[in-house]
């Protein structure tokens, strides 16, 4: 099965990196790499490369961010292969750094098409101020549609994500910025807790 038609994966940030962090997303049995990504360390912004395989030998896609300092920090998501930008993850400022994490969803041209979001603003407030070993759970939805969901697996050392887009049986996210998400959910949202 191609990597991008799947509905379910398994997402596991590598338990000590000394440099960068690395990601290995795998099918939802956790037995088959499908993917493996890899983080620059030291940059002033974010750079992140998705790999098909861990030796880092075929890039698939870019994760750039478009400033060095951003509160509301936008990320182009590009297609090595072709060069084309497949579109946009945006965080949302305020809302991310005091309430509950949120992004905006964008299409190839900047225009906004759906969101992510924590699932209660409750549950953010308890995680970010009391309890962190809370797992995470985002709603990823385009329109006013359900697409996805990505919830953090309970374990205070090792961030993980079960990711299941199989709400969207009319495949309106693609799943290469759907998985672009998933991986900026772990590294930027994963250093605000």
């Amino acid at each position: 099965m191609e990597v991008f038609e799947r509905d379910t994966y398994f997402a596991k940030m590598k338990f000590f990196k000394l440099f960068g962090n690395a990601i290995r997303i795998f099918d939802e049995k956790k037995e088959n790499l499908l993917l493996y990504v890899k983080q620059k360390a030291f940059k002033l912004k974010e750079d992140i490369t998705i790999f098909a395989d861990e030796q880092e030998t075929k890039p698939v896609l870019k994760i750039n961010a478009r400033n060095i300092l951003d509160f509301s920090a936008a990320y182009d998501v590009t297609d090595v292969a072709s060069g084309a930008k497949l579109g946009v993850l945006r965080r949302k400022g305020m809302m991310s750094s005091f309430v509950m994490d949120a992004w905006e969803i964008l299409d190839r041209n900047d225009a906004v098409i759906g969101k992510i979001q924590e699932d209660s603003w409750v549950l953010a407030l308890i995680r970010r101020y009391l309890a962190s070993i809370i797992p995470q759970k985002f709603q990823l939805t385009i329109g006013d549609q359900p697409v996805g969901i990505a919830k953090q697996t309970w374990n205070p050392f090792l961030p993980q994500m079960r990711v299941d887009f199989s709400a969207d049986t009319g495949k309106k996210l693609d799943r290469r910025l759907g998985l672009a998400a998933v991986v900026l959910l772990q590294v930027i949202e994963g250093k605000q807790k």
